[in-house]
């Protein structure tokens, strides 16, 4: 880069840091304060936030990747995780549903549900031990992808036998915490916002750049291979540009995406991953923002915003793989696509992209970094080891919690080398684990504090014995298999073998929370009005999230395919987006601010 870049870089990461050490005192009040802003962020803001969070780095590099390989079909292959499919559950009920629980973190919502006994207890330390886990993982992940991305403009070197984007990943992870160690939540969210506008000035720059861009109607693509190749295929624009999603590929048996060949079978897994994870609530800095938000109407409205912002991403995407597409042989490595696009910037511009995309990184690594603290604090060191904290101690604990899982999860950089296999293992292996717990939590009453524990432990031990010793090659679907189908014996029979929940227990979680499924002789406890009231707001969450699953996945390909000037699907996915929108108008939006008060 030249030095006006370089100076733009730096005018942005002094500005993000003066405001998270400037919103230090405000938010070590305390812990409540530190990790939920008190539960009084604007709506806004907690979606600007969370949109910030998802434009990752790494996960850009991997979908532009995919779509410049793939086309449309690599938007498929992203609905195991890069499309967060997730938010259409959040935004008609799971994220309210969270909000009612009024807790801190996924692991202290545990003791709610399965209450303060010894089974309570173990399920929040699992919980959060699992949490933890994932938290490590995300960190390895973001830094990867960051390390690979700023490497190609800093010329860094090899040093002390590491590589140069580990010191790289290094130098953004170290600024990022910064900010977020000092100034928990509120410098995660109002950093975000601030990076938020960045963001979407680099996504109008490239969009317009991509637009002017008229593509042959047959090109070459490079794939990559298992033995660490690199080959080049040729495609067509309109195989490329297609929407339908096909049952197979066609892909090399050379390149490491011939594993997704069955094509149908792996997006049919993907969709059934998406759904128990949806149905099941998220986690970590996602489900945080539910947790600080004021009430259920915000929840909604977050949501929806959240979506909104989102869709930009793929205007983004479609931008980076049509320049990518039109450089050409200059492509090798798909994962850096984007990287090789920014290079092709004048100056100044390319500084202020730079920056931007560093913005998306950081948003992603501070939420996690936040939301994962927030776990050894709140459920291991004051719980188990000191009841009796002092805030100081709280709050050092906060700060020291942040730097540790950063230093575990850069460690372990150094052992994945690709992030798409990263990304594959967290999403549908590891990730995978957690799924059926996480689901019957909601929706089976029987299932108590054991039968968490043991699913969890299960699943998750599974999927690292997997990773361990699974043939190279070995599909994504196959990974998610086994993880679930462990989690799932672990769940049913941990519970089945073990006593049941007490009822006072129970019927304290429902009054909160009401969730719909096999609670029906705890919501025959309420008066006759409170039943009515609850069976229509749960028939109108079921239909809406019929309807919203594909409203996303339709919003989401209409803003890519304009992109890819591909009229014809933009006109038909339009027409369909707006058939649902106006659904889900009636059926959602205008029943926001109903809320069932249900005396415990």
């Amino acid at each position: 880069m030249h030095g006006i870049d370089y100076g733009i870089v730096a005018l942005y990461l002094i500005s993000i840091v003066l405001i998270g050490l400037y919103l230090q005192r405000k938010a070590s009040i305390g812990i409540d304060s530190y990790f939920l802003g008190n539960r009084d962020m604007p709506w806004w803001a907690l979606a600007s936030s969370g949109m910030a969070s998802n434009l990752d780095i790494s996960g850009t590099m991997i979908i532009a990747a995919l779509i410049y390989a793939l086309g449309v079909k690599g938007f498929y292959i992203e609905i195991r995780g890069g499309v967060t499919l997730i938010m259409a559950f959040l935004m008609i009920y799971m994220g309210k549903w969270n909000r009612r629980s009024g807790v801190m973190t996924l692991a202290e919502w545990m003791e709610l549900r399965f209450g303060k006994g010894t089974q309570g207890q173990v399920a929040r330390f699992i919980a959060a031990i699992a949490s933890i886990i994932m938290t490590i993982a995300m960190v390895t992940y973001f830094a990867l992808g960051g390390g690979k991305f700023l490497d190609s403009f800093l010329g860094l070197h090899n040093y002390l036998g590491l590589p140069s984007e580990f010191w790289a990943a290094g130098i953004l992870i170290a600024v990022a915490m910064i900010y977020t160690v000092a100034s928990g939540l509120y410098g995660v969210v109002w950093t975000d916002v601030f990076q938020g506008f960045l963001i979407f000035a680099a996504i109008l720059y490239m969009a317009s750049k991509a637009f002017a861009i008229t593509l042959p109607e047959e090109f070459s693509i490079s794939l990559p291979l298992f033995d660490g190749g690199f080959k080049h295929y040729t495609t067509t624009l309109k195989e490329w540009t297609s929407v339908l999603p096909a049952t197979k590929l066609n892909v090399d048996s050379l390149s490491q995406y011939s594993i997704y060949n069955l094509f149908g079978i792996a997006v049919m897994f993907y969709i059934l991953k998406v759904v128990l994870e949806g149905s099941g609530g998220t986690g970590n800095y996602m489900l945080q923002r539910y947790f600080a938000a004021r009430n259920d109407r915000e929840a909604g409205l977050l949501s929806a915003f959240w979506v909104f912002l989102l869709s930009f991403r793929w205007i983004f995407i479609g931008a980076i793989a049509v320049i990518g597409v039109s450089l050409g042989s200059k492509i090798s490595d798909p994962e850096l696509v984007l990287p090789a696009v920014v290079e092709t910037l004048p100056i100044g511009i390319k500084g202020f992209l730079v920056a931007g995309l560093m913005a998306a990184g950081m948003s992603t690594f501070d939420s996690t970094v936040n939301a994962g603290a927030a776990y050894w604090v709140k459920d291991i060191y004051q719980l188990y080891i000191n009841p009796k904290a002092s805030h100081k101690q709280l709050m050092r604990h906060s700060y020291l919690a942040s730097i540790f899982i950063v230093i575990f999860g850069l460690g372990l950089m150094l052992v994945f080398k690709n992030i798409n296999s990263v990304w594959g293992w967290i999403t549908m292996s590891i990730g995978s684990g957690m799924l059926i717990p996480m689901l019957l939590r909601w929706y089976w009453s029987r299932m108590n504090g054991w039968g968490f524990s043991i699913g969890i432990l299960s699943g998750m031990i599974a999927a690292v014995l997997f990773k361990a010793f699974a043939p190279e090659g070995t599909t994504e679907y196959a990974m998610f298999t086994v993880a679930s189908v462990s989690s799932l014996l672990g769940t049913v029979i941990g519970t089945l073998i073990t006593a049941p929940i007490d009822e006072k227990t129970l019927t304290k979680f429902y009054n909160k929370t009401r969730p719909f499924g096999s609670w029906t002789r705890f919501k025959n406890k309420l008066t006759k009005d409170d039943i009515i009231a609850i069976d229509k707001e749960n028939k109108r969450d079921i239909f809406s999230t019929f309807i919203a699953v594909p409203w996303q996945i339709v919003f989401f390909l209409f803003m890519m395919s304009i992109m890819f000037k591909n009229w014809t699907s933009v006109t038909i996915l339009g027409i369909i987006l707006l058939t649902l929108t106006t659904i889900l108008y009636f059926s959602w939006y205008k029943h926001l601010s109903t809320e069932v008060i249900v005396k415990e």
